[in-house]
């Protein structure tokens, strides 16, 4: 039985990506191998963060009395969690599920990416702002698929350029869905807005982090 160190567990409105508005139970891990310099749960990254342990099963379990079909695992990273590959071929056999996992861009898609179709990976881009950028695993570019997402959260015009080009070089905005995201309170949305435009950027989105709109931006368990 593996054990996992849970920072939170919650049931409340996806805040972002392609169910953004939905209902959703979350499952966050604690710690994680980035330190973004706009990271909204450090908290949960810190050594001294508070957890509980918690196995597979008792994920699960928690999972399906909430009711609720739409699974988010977060963290932190969850990807660097000991055995999460066990919970999620656990969860990929309730196909009753939808499992997304937020990933931060710095860990080998390859050993997980095609665990099952109900299992779908949204992946940062970290760009310059972040401080994280080198660290960011351009294979995982290649195995993406339709199902899954990437998403850039961009500062400035520079880290919209670099954006730009990362979706124009691996076609992403071909294969699967791309979002783009302000870091709260440093863009204007506007401007991410005109930018696409601009650009003429077809099926890439502007995304609002709407759980920050309901409810106070530093706000847990949202």
């Amino acid at each position: 039985m593996s054990k996992f160190k849970v920072a939170e567990k919650f049931i409340s409105i996806n805040g972002e990506a392609r169910r953004a508005g939905e209902t959703a139970c979350f499952i966050r891990f604690t710690g994680c191998n980035l330190n973004c310099t706009y990271c909204d749960t450090s908290w949960a990254n810190e050594k001294n963060a508070p957890y509980e342990i918690m196995s597979e099963e008792e994920i699960y379990a928690y999972i399906k009395d909430s009711g609720i079909n739409n699974v988010t695992i977060t963290g932190g990273e969850p990807l660097a969690q000991k055995d999460i590959k066990r919970l999620l071929m656990m969860l990929s056999k309730d196909k009753n599920l939808n499992v997304e996992v937020e990933t931060n861009g710095s860990v080998p898609l390859l050993s997980f990416i095609d665990i099952a179709d109900n299992i779908s990976f949204t992946m940062d881009y970290k760009s310059e702002s972040s401080g994280m950028e080198k660290y960011m695993c351009m294979e995982n570019m290649e195995l993406l698929r339709e199902n899954d997402t990437v998403k850039f959260v961009v500062q400035n015009k520079n880290d919209l350029d670099k954006m730009y080009s990362i979706v124009k070089r691996y076609k992403l905005d071909e294969r699967l869905k791309v979002y783009v995201s302000a870091v709260f309170g440093k863009i204007k949305p506007a401007e991410i807005a005109e930018y696409l435009i601009f650009k003429k950027m077809n099926n890439v989105r502007l995304q609002l982090q709407i759980h920050k709109y309901i409810w106070e931006p530093d706000r847990k368990g949202v």
